[in-house]
């Protein structure tokens, strides 16, 4: 049984506002630790439940914060930027039984701690063939082309909800209970990791492949919060503007998808001015 853990920080244990997972901020040192914390809880849970390996694919910001040294020594690690499927890299090699979503977090739009859409700010919202899209959404349906269920989702209270739609039978931890975008009711990592442990565990059993499910074609549509992002979006091919702050554009399969939505979002991160966005 091989597991893939897609693992990513605004949805950690104690994570409540920007500095918690911004690089190099006040808080994010500690905040590695409580994230680092909790992909570890869900390693041992795998292994409980008979998992034969487990890598780590670091999904966060610029994949470089979890700590390797804190890590079961039975876990991989994948870390870095700049990999063909981002947030579930590995899943594409025909190896992976189960998958699961560590630290995950409500979409754009969406209430939830820290809540966005692979970018912090400029896009408000996400459609995946007119259903709001979180990453969590996104990625779920990626996985599913190649076969591999969603065995577990961890993130705040929203997020586990959010999970129910795209992963019904996933067992779901929630580590903290949204109050605002950047506040929440937080567990302790000693409980958090206890709860965690113990639904992989459990999850574990889920983990079987199935046969790949080919579900497009696929319509995304993104809106950002200025107009001259959804201009900038457009010169990814196949990118049409549908209104004065919204693109949208189709692709056959999710793989397909997925990398068109990461072209957009990288090229509207590099549109946007320090001062006026």
């Amino acid at each position: 049984m091989r597991i893939l853990i897609s693992a990513d920080m605004e949805g950690a244990t104690g994570v409540t506002w920007p500095d918690d997972v911004m690089p190099g901020a006040s808080q994010w040192e500690r905040c590695r630790s409580l994230f680092t914390s909790d992909v570890n809880a869900a390693v041992l849970g795998f292994y409980d439940g008979g998992a034969d390996e487990v890598l780590i694919n670091e999904a966060h910001s610029t994949m470089r914060n979890l700590l390797l040294e804190q890590l079961d020594e039975r876990a991989q690690m994948l870390t870095g930027r700049h990999k063909a499927l981002s947030m579930v890299e590995g899943v594409q090699h025909g190896d992976v039984d189960g998958i699961a979503f560590v630290g995950y977090h409500a979409g754009a739009g969406m209430e939830g701690v820290l809540a966005h859409t692979y970018l912090a700010n400029s896009v408000t919202g996400v459609w995946l063939n007119d259903v709001r899209a979180s990453e969590g959404l996104l990625n779920a349906h990626v996985v599913a082309e190649f076969g591999v269920p969603v065995v577990l989702v961890t993130g705040d209270d929203v997020a586990c909800e959010d999970a129910l739609g795209y992963a019904p039978e996933a067992l779901k931890v929630a580590v903290k209970d949204h109050v605002s975008r950047y506040a929440a009711v937080c567990r302790t990592p000693a409980r958090t990791a206890a709860d965690i442990r113990a639904a992989a565990k459990e999850a574990a059993s889920l983990a079987v492949r199935h046969e790949p499910v080919r579900g497009g074609p696929f319509t995304v549509a993104v809106e950002f919060d200025a107009e001259h992002l959804a201009m900038a979006a457009t010169v990814v091919p196949g990118v049409d503007r549908i209104g004065e702050r919204k693109v949208a554009y189709t692709s056959e399969t999710m793989y397909e998808g997925i990398r068109a939505f990461k072209a957009v979002t990288t090229i509207v991160s590099a549109a946007v001015e320090e001062q006026y966005g």
